[in-house]
């Protein structure tokens, strides 16, 4: 397909994109965003598999390039 028809083409479906307006249940999105906003504390299930305190150390350590 020539640059012409690849780039009307394209045009054609940014178009479609931009201007398509599916039909929303805004009441149901409101319900789901209640429910999952609910009290529960954020708890970071990796944390222990990381420790911060390496993190700092290991800038220092990381290799130095020479140049040939």
């Amino acid at each position: 397909m020539g640059r012409g028809r690849q780039k009307a083409k394209h045009t054609k479906v940014a178009r479609e994109l931009k201007y398509f307006s599916p039909n929303s249940d805004l009441g149901a999105l409101e319900r789901e965003l209640q429910t999952s906003s609910g009290d529960e504390e954020y708890v970071d299930k990796w944390a222990d598999l990381v420790d911060d305190e390496d993190d700092d150390e290991s800038d220092d350590e990381q290799p130095q390039h020479r140049s040939a």
